[in-house]
């Protein structure tokens, strides 16, 4: 005997498919929203991103403008000082050549004047000789009395100090090596540099220098502190 299907039979609620049909679409709505709001969300980040790269793109192009102008400031302050220091010591050597020329004037009118001088010690300079007690000297010599004339003799030196506590004056034989005891002769018509050196023995602290010039019946004497004649500082002589 043949088996009769079964059939369900479902009674239909239009209402219900209305709002299944009414839950869809809001879900699709929303889902819409979430997507906009989403989209928003992520374009505006991209505008802040997009601003502050901006901004900071503009900081740095000012902080590498400034730092050009502070390198470039820098540099002009640097060649200020250099052309500072380079007047400066061009001012100085002006001044020490003012100074060497009026001397020289001074030395010239003194040996050209009217008036007649002897023998005269003009000058003293004493420059030590490096790793060592020895000392180099030039003395100038003048005289326009004899004039045409030359004036001859021997110079020599005499150094006053301290040593171990007492006054003490080397003479020249103490100062110079054997051989060299009668000084150092000079020949000249108005004036000469006599070069020589000495040494000072250990322990011996110079504060005088004595510069005689015997010769042709004329002697004279000039006294010098060492501090000046190390310093070629020139003094008017003295005769004794």
């Amino acid at each position: 005997m043949a088996r009769i299907p079964e059939f369900v039979v479902h009674t239909r609620d239009p209402s219900r498919e209305l709002r299944q049909r009414v839950l869809l679409v809001l879900a699709w709505l929303a889902s819409l929203a979430l997507v906009g709001v989403l989209v928003a969300v992520l374009a505006a980040r991209g505008v802040v991103n997009q601003g502050v790269s901006a901004e900071l793109k503009t900081a740095r192009a000012q902080n590498n403008e400034l730092e050009a102008r502070i390198a470039m400031l820098t540099r002009s302050e640097q060649v200020a000082k250099t052309a500072l220091v380079e007047l400066q010591d061009s001012m100085r050597e002006r001044d020490a050549q003012v100074d060497g020329l009026r001397a020289d004037l001074a030395f010239y009118g003194r040996l050209l004047g009217g008036k007649r001088e002897g023998l005269a010690v003009y000058a003293l300079r004493m420059t030590p000789v490096a790793d060592s007690r020895a000392w180099n000297f030039i003395a100038t010599l003048t005289q326009n009395f004899k004039r045409g004339d030359d004036t001859k003799g021997q110079l020599t030196l005499a150094i006053e100090g301290v040593s171990e506590g007492k006054v003490l004056t080397l003479e020249w034989k103490a100062l110079v090596a054997e051989g060299n005891d009668a000084g150092i002769g000079y020949s000249f018509k108005y004036f000469e540099q006599v070069r020589g050196t000495i040494v000072l023995p250990d322990g011996f602290t110079p504060s005088r220098v004595v510069v005689r010039a015997e010769g042709d019946g004329a002697r004279t004497e000039q006294s010098f502190a060492w501090a000046d004649a190390v310093k070629g500082q020139e003094s008017e002589h003295v005769s004794q």
